[in-house]
This record gives C-alpha cells, structure tokens and sequence, in this order.
C-alpha cells in the first residue's frame, strides 16, 4: 500500500513539474500591430466640425488615415501584462470659409501621435487562443495646419496636448503560440474597434 501511495505522489509530483515547465516556457513578452476606426481624436474633430459650421466655415470631403498603434507587454503574470501604445492618426478635410458655392479656400490637416503606459488581462490563455481585455491612459499631440490658398490670408499651425485613453473591453486572439491575428472591440484613441497581428516570444 505505501509503495502505491509513493508512486500516486510521485506521479503527482511529476505533473505539476510539467506544467510548471510549460507555464514558465509560455511567451511573456508580445509586440502588435493594429489599424482602428472611429479613434477619440475623429470623434472630438467631427464635434469641432459641427462647432465651426454655426460660425459659417464649412469643412468637407473628410479623409482618415488610421488610427495606426504598435504595443508592447511583458506578462509579469501569465494573466497580466504591463506596457505600452503608441499611435497615429490623420485627417484632412477641405475647408470652406465663405460656403461651398464661392469655392475651396484651402486645406486642413490633424496629426495625432499619442503615448499610452497600458495594461493587458489575460482572461483565457490557450496555445492556440485567447481572451483578454485592455486598459491605457496618456497624452496625445495634436497638430492642426490649415493651408490658405488665398496668399494674403495667414496660414494656421498649432500643436496642443491632451489626455487620451482605450478601453477594449474584449479583444480575441487567435494563431499559433508565437503568431497571432487579433480582434478587438472598446472604445478609445484605438478606435471602438481595431484588427491586428501580435507577435509572442
């Protein structure tokens, strides 16, 4: 009977060193790569756009570029990481200062380049899968041109900072244990959605 015993604990003892390894093996640091739409700086230029339209200037044909972000974390614990984003984004539009019908008096441009230290939770950890969600707080800078076309009019560049944020609420991996494609849905500088690849090692 004790010779039994022994070979269960032993048995035992073995598998929980097993997954340990496993555990400790597991890729703690991960890069990605994303593209969103619909980013905080695109939603607070279309309420800006609105503000100007009731002093009579008119802006149109919007065209977006990202928001683009690179992350990185490293996982302190196999369901928590700790990092950071980075991002950018661009709009530009054609501005119109006495109404559409008297022409194009030039155009604008928004450059947005945010920082963000960040948080990942790991809610499912699979070798081929995996759940989480997503939380950052940092700055961005926003730079606005507006080129006149009329010479005796002042061109307009300006930069200012402020606080931004993502919030993805679920995000879904799915690939190999390196490699990964991913999904994710919050609300944010990212965009309230976003797709991207993530790099595990």
């Amino acid at each position: 009977m004790k010779k039994i015993l022994f070979l269960v604990v032993a048995a035992m003892m073995a598998a929980t060193s097993v997954n340990a390894q496993n555990s400790f093996d597991e890729p703690k640091q991960e890069v990605a790569i994303s593209l969103g739409g619909l980013s905080n700086s695109d939603i607070i230029t279309g309420f800006e756009n609105l503000g100007a339209g009731l002093i009579g200037v008119t802006v149109d044909n919007d065209s977006f570029l990202g928001p683009i972000s690179a992350e990185y974390f490293y996982h302190v614990k196999p369901w928590l990481g700790v990092g950071g984003i980075v991002v950018y984004g661009q709009m530009s539009q054609d501005v119109y200062l006495w109404g559409k019908d008297k022409g194009k008096d030039g155009d604008l441009k928004n450059h947005y380049f945010t920082v963000m230290p960040a948080v990942k939770f790991d809610w499912l950890r699979k070798k081929n899968v995996g759940l989480y969600s997503k939380l950052a707080i940092g700055a961005t800078l926003r730079n606005e041109q507006v080129d006149y076309f009329d010479a005796d009019k002042e061109d307009y560049n300006e930069s200012d900072w402020h606080v931004n944020w993502q919030a993805s609420l679920i995000g879904v991996e799915v690939g190999g244990v390196n490699l990964r494609g991913f999904l994710e849905l919050g609300t944010g500088e990212q965009g309230i959605g976003l797709i991207g690849l993530r790099y595990r090692f």
